[in-house]
C-alpha cells in the first residue's frame, strides 16, 4: 500500500474531499493527514508522497518537507523551490520563456537589519533613480513585495509622490515595481501536474467568492490555446505540480502577472463546486500516479533537490478512475 500524507491548514473543503477521493478509488494508495512531532536527522518518512499546503506559514514543516525529499518521498510542491523562488526571478525566468510579463524592476530596501551602515552598502547607487525606475515601468504602476502572497502589501501607484510614500513606508521588505497592465480580461488557470489545465474567467477585484462568476466577454480559442501553453511552460520551468498562474489580457496579449502559487485557493466556496471537483479529480489522478510510479535511485547533491529529486519513468501507468472533465 502505497501511502500519501497532507499537510493543511484552516481550509478544509479540498483536503477533506481530495483523501475521500484518493480512497475511493482502492487503487493501492491511502490518503490522510500528516501527524508529526519533533523529527530526527535523516529521518525515514513513512509518505510515498507528500501534498503541501501550509508550510509557507508553519516553517518546522518546511524542515520536515525537506528532510522526507531527502528520504525518496515526492513533495508537492518542492520545498527547496518554494524557498528559494521570489517574484523578480519569476518574471525574469517568464521572459527568457517567451512567456509576456509586466516590465518588472527590483527596488533597493528603504531599511536594512541592524549592523547594515552606509559603508555596508558601497555597491548600491545613491541616490535612487526614481525617475529612471518610473520612465521603464510608466505610470500607473504596480508595488508589491518580492516575496509573498494573497494581495498582501500590492499598491496601484499613480505618481512619483505615491510611490516614495508607500516605499518610505515598506521598512524592510525587498519591493518590486511593475508596469501596470489595464485589462480586458482576466484569467486564472489552475495547472496540476504540469499536465492538466483550467483556464477560467477570474476577476481580482470583486469578492473572492464572487471572482469565479464574475461576468466577462467569452475567451476565444486562439487566446485559450495560448494561456493553456504559457501556464504550463511556466510551471514545468518552476518545477510546480500545484499551482495557479493568473494573466491579465491586453490588447489580445496574455500577461502573466502572478505565477508562483506554491499553496493555491482550492477552497470549494472560492471556486465553485464545478470547478472544485474538477481540481480534486485530477489533483487525485496525479497523486496516484506518482504514488505508483517507481523511483530512480536519486543523487544526494543540492541540484537534485532543487530540481526534480526523480521524474516519472513512465513504467506505471495506473488506470485512474474518475469523472473526465
Amino acid at each position: 500500500m502505497k501511502r500519501v500524507g497532507l499537510l493543511v491548514g484552516r481550509e478544509t473543503s479540498f483536503p477533506e474531499a481530495l483523501i475521500a477521493e484518493i480512497n475511493r478509488r482502492d487503487l493501492g494508495v491511502h490518503a490522510e493527514m500528516v501527524k508529526l512531532g519533533a523529527t530526527p536527522m535523516n529521518a525515514t518518512c513513512y509518505y510515498d508522497v507528500l501534498l503541501d499546503r501550509i508550510s509557507h506559514e508553519v516553517p518546522v514543516y518546511q524542515s520536515y518537507l525537506k528532510n522526507a525529499l531527502l528520504q525518496g518521498t515526492y513533495v508537492i510542491n518542492n520545498p527547496f523551490w518554494r524557498i528559494a523562488d521570489d517574484k523578480y526571478f519569476g518574471t525574469s525566468l517568464a521572459n527568457a520563456i517567451g512567456v509576456a510579463v509586466p516590465k518588472t524592476i527590483v527596488l533597493p530596501n528603504k531599511e536594512y537589519i541592524p549592523g547594515v551602515v552606509a559603508d555596508s552598502l558601497r555597491n548600491l547607487e545613491h541616490p535612487v533613480d526614481w525617475d529612471g525606475i518610473l520612465e521603464y515601468t510608466g505610470l500607473p504602476a504596480v508595488l508589491k513585495t518580492h516575496w509573498g502572497g494573497g494581495w498582501k502589501d500590492v499598491y496601484v501607484v499613480h505618481s512619483k509622490e505615491e510611490l516614495l510614500g508607500h516605499y518610505d513606508r515598506s521598512g524592510l521588505q525587498t519591493l518590486i515595481l511593475q508596469e501596470y497592465i489595464q485589462w480586458e480580461q482576466y484569467v486564472r488557470v489552475i495547472v496540476v501536474g504540469r499536465q492538466y489545465v483550467l483556464p477560467v474567467l477570474w476577476n481580482p477585484h470583486v469578492p473572492h467568492f464572487e471572482r469565479y462568476s464574475a461576468p466577462q466577454p467569452p475567451l476565444f480559442n486562439d487566446l485559450r490555446a495560448r494561456i493553456e501553453a504559457d501556464a504550463l511552460k511556466l510551471c514545468d520551468a518552476l518545477g510546480y505540480d500545484m499551482n495557479t498562474v493568473e494573466f491579465a489580457i491586453r490588447d489580445g496579449i496574455p500577461y502573466a502577472i502572478d505565477f508562483m502559487n506554491s499553496a493555491p485557493d482550492f477552497d470549494i466556496s472560492s471556486l465553485g463546486e464545478g470547478y472544485f471537483d474538477w481540481t480534486v479529480d485530477k489533483m487525485a489522478d496525479y497523486i496516484i500516479r506518482v504514488a505508483l510510479t517507481p523511483r530512480a535511485e536519486q543523487r544526494l547533491h543540492w541540484s537534485t533537490f532543487i530540481g526534480a529529486p526523480w521524474e516519472l519513468t513512465g513504467e506505471a501507468e495506473p488506470q485512474l478512475v474518475g469523472t473526465p472533465m
